[in-house]
């Protein structure tokens, strides 16, 4: 199947538990015969949604990645692993069972700009290696707190004084595994996650999820499907500029343009420098670019 098959937009997999992110794209790519990449990793034992870039799309993955991602999970106290989630070896151990009120007290401190330490087992690279290749090696990877931003954070139930269910809205590189340990150190007990699933990345949710079992038996059909989603899905929360047919060769090209047309003009007037934004032609996408000095310069062309 040749690498352009054109096939080009998005496609939302809700992806089993068992099975990595990475796997899942190889067996898209499979079906559908496109070039693939997904939009925010899920570890193994998550499940839900997963958006998945084809063809032309694989450019725009940065701005999935960047949206804000909402969770459901379950945090297991009184045991600390490894992995920080049920399928690490335990290395720590409490008695201490929170209740629903000591909990909910908690959760505020939670919320906002706060510091978060990534898990050992995490695809952070220090020295050009991963954190979790270090850590299974035995050694213990150096990784420092960074800022990260929870805009929710609600409690849902206490089904038994073992377990609490939780979730979350959170922006890019935040770890719920790192949210339930550290949770679970401010109630003065260890804790680690039973179950996850992402409900929601970006404009990306569960009502637009497909099964894997369904991609396999629409295959190259998924094409002409209600399934695959517009590469703009992604683009809608950037400012737009409308080129004429001259503007949008010359950029695809790799040319800088300057509208002509008063309004468009006018609309790139009123953006700051840096500003990234997708320029259109007949209401497609057909670059992403940057403002430098009033001018648009071209960052990604996409071909269709």
């Amino acid at each position: 199947m040749p690498a352009d098959c054109g096939v080009h937009g998005w496609l939302v997999v809700d992806k089993p538990a068992g099975i990595t992110s990475t796997r899942v794209v190889t067996m898209v790519r499979r079906a559908t015969g496109a070039k693939a990449g997904h939009a925010g990793t899920l570890d193994p034992l998550a499940t839900g949604v997963l958006p998945i870039a084809l063809g032309e799309a694989t450019k725009t993955i940065r701005f999935a990645a960047e949206g804000q991602k909402r969770y459901r999970f379950t945090v297991r106290w009184g045991i600390a692993t490894a992995t920080d989630d049920r399928e690490g070896a335990t290395v720590g151990e409490s008695p201490v069972r929170p209740d629903a009120q000591a909990i909910a007290a908690a959760l505020p401190r939670f919320v906002g700009s706060i510091a978060q330490r990534p898990p050992d087992f995490s695809a952070i690279k220090i020295a050009g290696r991963r954190a979790y290749a270090l850590a299974r090696a035995g050694g213990a990877p150096d990784l420092v707190a960074r800022p990260v931003e929870i805009a929710a954070l609600q409690l849902l139930a206490v089904p038994d004084p073992d377990h609490a269910e939780f979730e979350a809205s959170v922006g890019g590189g935040t770890y719920i595994r790192a949210l339930a340990r550290d949770l679970a150190l401010a109630l003065g007990t260890r804790g680690h996650i039973a179950a996850l699933r992402r409900l929601a990345v970006g404009r990306f949710g569960e009502a637009q999820a497909i099964s894997l079992d369904s991609v396999a038996v629409l295959g190259h059909s998924l094409a002409a499907s209600e399934h695959l989603l517009p590469l703009e899905t992604v683009l809608d929360d950037i400012p737009a500029l409308a080129l004429t047919a001259d503007e949008a060769a010359r950029l695809r090209h790799g040319q800088q343009v300057t509208p002509r047309d008063p309004r468009e003009r006018a609309h790139l007037d009123r953006l700051l420098d840096g500003t990234i934004v997708g320029a259109r032609h007949d209401r497609l996408v057909i670059a992403v670019a940057r403002i430098e000095k009033g001018v648009l310069r071209p960052v990604r062309i996409l071909n269709r």
